[in-house]
């Protein structure tokens, strides 16, 4: 739907994009919580999570992209970093693992509400300056930190709360995972 409103910029088609990128992340961390609370989720749903969450940002990300490409290419660096750092994590995933990454981490959840506060300052502004910066650093610490933990991690594993928390797991020490926040 976010597309189609991005393609044909239906009317008031910023506070539909807006209003539907936010019920997405609502839903999203909604899902999770309540997965958790009725002990249903497992390694594959998780797996299937981030999945379908990776989809739901790549068509809300080029839609935006799409409205406001004079943004994005005045900025294709910073973007472009986060983007070869996130693929980074894939092929380092893959070559080690043979497998994609669910790492879940606390990191990442404060990322991706940078992420809607950025795109909702550019999806209504049609530039965004301080939510843009923080989203792009916690990006660029958020993938750092995603691809430290697949390196350091000697089973492949979702669920990683930080990297903090890799030495635990190696030695296949419980760790303690927050109900909010991951499983």
């Amino acid at each position: 739907m976010i597309g189609i409103l991005a393609i044909y910029k239906i009317e008031n088609y910023p506070i539909w994009i807006v209003i539907l990128m936010s019920l997405g992340l609502i839903t999203d961390i909604f899902d999770g919580i309540i997965a958790r609370r009725m002990n249903i989720s497992t390694e594959k749903l998780r797996v299937w999570d981030s999945n379908v969450d990776q989809f739901f940002w790549i068509v809300i990300i080029v839609s935006v992209f799409y409205l406001r490409i004079d943004f994005v290419l005045a900025h294709m660096l910073w973007i472009g970093s986060v983007i070869g750092l996130e693929l980074m994590s894939y092929v380092i995933s893959y070559i080690k693992f043979k497998k994609t990454i669910a790492t879940h981490s606390i990191l990442a959840k404060f990322w991706t509400i940078s992420l809607l506060w950025f795109l909702i300052d550019l999806t209504l502004n049609a530039t965004s300056q301080i939510p843009f910066f923080v989203c792009i650093i916690l990006g660029i610490i958020l993938r750092i930190e995603i691809n430290l933990i697949i390196i350091k991690l000697k089973k492949w594993t979702t669920d990683v709360p930080s990297i903090f928390a890799v030495s635990k797991i190696n030695k296949g020490i419980p760790i303690k995972k927050s109900k909010l926040f991951n499983s």
